[in-house]
């Protein structure tokens, strides 16, 4: 399995669903992104959206969450493994921050992970961006109009985010940057007609140390995007496992779906940095309802890293 790495220069404000419309997250999860990639191949033809789910199902392309960046420092969710540092031994302080915690700086993995992080002096993500509020109006028909309030963020100059794909073949990733060439154009999130979720893409590298541990045999591996083994990997995947679960949601984008606006099914996914004692596949799985015209398919594949 080769590894690249894509930085999203935003042009605009995103909104990522949190749990209201007027709340909103600063990173997506990789559901999400594989979610808009496959309405983007469906615009092209329902053999390249098939080729996509293949791919994707069968392991030979994997996407990591999207994960924020600032200048040339990229974060990693912080792994869920407890680590035996004498710095936090009866540390309040410092268990206070280890416990609020969310990413750390890619470059520090290995620190952290040897207890020596210095997490009260830490890299932290103040100059990612800022959310902000936009109050619009909703007209139904004669009715007055309503206002509601649509949560947003904004990246500052030189952040945003970043993924790392995994492939098996060069024409998988060609396949998947013409996807994503589309969809920069498209935009990603949640009201993308007006003008949100924007951006361009580069390319970025990934470092030697980092690259070691994706895909490496180990006795502890973290996930990089949101995933659920299979039915029958479950047992075995749960066993001396660290973990934190979020439950999975919304509504079908597709306009061929239903006459109407239909939601998906809920699927409650393990949260990228669960750590666990073994290796799993995990799956894609079709999310759609017994009204829908065509599967609704939600990612669910684990990117592992050696931790």
């Amino acid at each position: 399995m080769e590894y690249k790495l894509y930085r999203l220069t935003f042009q605009s404000a995103v909104h990522f669903g949190k749990h209201n419309l007027d709340e909103g997250e600063y990173t997506c999860c990789a559901d999400t992104f594989f979610s808009a990639l496959c309405q983007e191949a469906f615009k092209i033809g329902d053999d390249v959206l098939q080729s996509l789910v293949r791919y994707a199902k069968e392991g030979s392309l994997l996407l990591s969450d999207l994960f924020p960046y600032v200048g040339d420092t990229y974060y990693v969710p912080k792994p869920m493994k407890r680590i035996v540092s004498a710095e936090n031994d009866g540390n309040s302080k410092v268990k206070k921050a280890y416990k609020k915690l969310k990413y750390i700086p890619m470059d520090m993995l290995d620190v952290y992970l040897q207890g020596t992080y210095d997490v009260l002096n830490a890299p932290n993500l103040e100059e990612l961006g800022h959310f902000a509020m936009k109050t619009a109006a909703a007209v139904r028909g004669e009715a007055e109009t309503e206002p509601y309030r649509i949560g947003m963020y904004y990246y500052n100059f030189g952040s945003g985010l970043y993924f790392i794909i995994g492939y098996q073949k060069e024409e998988i990733l060609e396949l998947a940057e013409t996807l994503l060439e589309n969809l920069s154009f498209s935009g990603i999130g949640g009201k993308r007609a007006s003008g949100l979720g924007r951006f361009e893409l580069f390319s970025g590298k990934l470092s030697d140390s980092f690259c070691k541990r994706l895909g490496k045999n180990g006795t502890r591996y973290m996930s990089l995007s949101v995933a659920l083994p299979t039915d029958k990997e479950l047992e075995t995947v749960l066993h001396d496992a660290e973990y934190l679960l979020c439950k999975r949601s919304g509504f079908v984008a597709s306009e061929q779906y239903a006459p109407e606006q239909m939601r998906k099914k809920d699927l409650y996914v393990f949260k990228a940095g669960s750590c666990f004692a073994e290796q799993f596949g995990g799956d894609v799985y079709d999310v759609s309802g017994k009204c829908g015209r065509h599967p609704v398919y939600r990612y669910a594949k684990p990117m592992l890293m050696e931790v």
